[in-house]
């Protein structure tokens, strides 16, 4: 069976930075308008503070990024009626354009380019984000 976003963890349950959700809301709020514009089709996502799976490992969250805020252009908002749990790349096929990271503290784990494990990698190199 190929797991889909019903499937895997939506949580890792770590804490979030104080100032992340107000960020989050800003930042979608002022993109939506233009977003519609662009997109009059609706078929576009926005995810924050949820989990990009971009592997299928044991335990599934060792193939997840959960992002603080991203765009994917071409997919629809929901699936199937229901509200995504997270965003599974193997199963949708489109890479997100934007991924972005409010950097906590001084950037060190925003930053890290460790193969496999460091989330700028795996952004930049397993997700293959444009931005």
């Amino acid at each position: 069976m190929l797991v889909d976003h019903r499937h895997l963890p939506d949580t890792d349950r770590t804490l979030q930075n104080f100032q992340q959700q107000p960020q989050n809301d800003l930042l979608t709020s002022s993109l939506l308008p233009r977003l519609h514009q662009l997109y009059s089709d609706g078929l576009f996502a926005i995810g924050h503070d949820s989990g990009i799976y971009w592997r299928q490992t044991q335990p599934p969250l060792d193939g997840c990024k959960a992002p603080d805020w991203f765009f994917v252009p071409g997919v629809p908002p929901m699936l199937d009626g229901e509200s995504r749990r997270s965003y599974v790349l193997w199963q949708e096929g489109v890479r997100p354009l934007i991924v972005m990271e409010f950097v906590s503290g001084d950037g060190r784990e925003e930053h890290d380019t460790t193969p496999i494990k460091g989330k700028f990698w795996v952004f930049e190199k397993a997700i293959g984000a444009s931005y």
